[in-house]
């Protein structure tokens, strides 16, 4: 299923194909997870909701919403080089990932149609929402005579496996995140429309409704588990895919600041807001969620986020392989520090916060 690297840099692409980016830690990952696990679970805890959720997914709210318009129909190269660039990285992420969400739903739906119908029928009606984001995406970059190979991309990625509670924290945080991401993005846009620089965003408005349903379905689906966000255990998991995906988020975003900046953002603003807006929300069903206000919180993300630029220039330079690995240590062991110390920061209890009327 997995090609080896080597493998993947004799294929020849498609003139106007782009290669695939070179998968790092904070590169969006393909999964795989448990299938009969998936099938034998029992959901009767919460299945009235998770019905409810499917009639959503049914009536397929944006089935004519991405239709590209005349907007699109015209020249993009005056763009300069830089923005360009970043632009078409920010495509490409985003592509892979929701690519990557259509692969692992489709895959869950075949495999559960005969033994877990109803949970079937939502992924694939997921992975229906997801095959259109990222055709759309797709197609954007053709606009800058660029595209993925999404077949390739099926057989060159390699697969993390995942057991299924780990999806389901991973994922919901991922539709969630992905939300808030989009949805400020159009709102901010909406108010400063001199910085939308091409038509995609203007779609994000409907478009971030599917994550929300989707992560909705993560939501009803773990609250019909309730080992999954009850316990000390629950609570060391919950904490830790936060940490993951808010730092995987910040580091990325830092790297990339150029692009929110086209757009008249302010790069780290941006994602404080959307981290907060996150962490707010997974409070409805995580039993604790992460001290964010805490100034200790961005400032040990700062040290990583220098410690990357300081990696990447390592990386970037002519020296050998060994005396590479030798300058990356001390980043390496400093980033481990301020996640563990960021990991053992007292945390919020949201279950406590439920209680209180608002």
């Amino acid at each position: 299923m997995v090609n080896t690297a080597e493998q993947q840099d004799q294929q020849e692409l498609r003139p106007g194909v782009k290669a695939p980016a070179k998968e790092t830690l904070l590169t969006p990952r393909f999964y795989t997870t448990d299938f009969e696990e998936m099938a034998n679970m029992d959901i009767s805890l919460n299945e009235e909701e998770i019905r409810a959720i499917l009639e959503e997914f049914r009536a397929d709210y944006n089935k004519k919403h991405f239709i590209r318009d005349e907007e699109f129909n015209q020249s993009w190269e005056h763009l300069d080089p830089e923005t360009r660039q970043l632009f078409v990285e920010f495509l490409e992420r985003s592509c892979t990932a929701e690519f990557s969400g259509f692969l692992l739903y489709k895959e869950l739906g075949r495999r559960l149609k005969d033994s877990n119908p109803l949970l079937a029928e939502c992924f694939t009606l997921m992975s229906r929402d997801e095959a259109r984001h990222s055709g759309f995406l797709n197609k954007a970059m053709g606009d800058f005579n660029l595209s993925l190979d999404l077949g390739f991309l099926t057989k060159s990625r390699k697969y993390t496996f995942f057991k299924p509670k780990f999806v389901f924290y991973a994922v919901y945080l991922s539709e969630k995140i992905g939300y808030w991401r989009y949805i400020t993005i159009y709102r901010h846009l909406e108010q400063n429309p001199q910085y939308r620089i091409y038509p995609l965003f203007r779609f994000f408005k409907n478009w971030c409704q599917d994550e929300n349903r989707h992560g909705d379905f993560f939501d009803a689906l773990m609250q019909s588990q309730p080992h999954l966000v009850n316990g000390l255990v629950a609570r060391l998991w919950c904490r830790f895919f936060l940490l993951a995906v808010f730092a995987t988020m910040y580091l990325n975003d830092i790297q990339r600041s150029g692009f929110y900046e086209a757009l008249g953002l302010n790069t780290r603003e941006y994602d404080k807001y959307v981290i907060k807006q996150t962490n707010e929300t997974a409070a409805r069903v995580f039993p604790t969620i992460l001290d964010v206000d805490n100034p200790n919180f961005y400032n040990r993300l700062e040290v990583c986020a220098k410690n990357n630029e300081k990696l990447n220039n390592i990386d970037n330079s002519n020296a050998p392989r060994v005396v590479k690995w030798v300058r990356k240590l001390p980043y390496y062991v400093s980033n481990g520090w301020q996640f563990l110390n960021l990991y053992l920061q007292k945390g919020i209890d949201a279950k406590a916060q439920r209680q209180v009327v608002r």
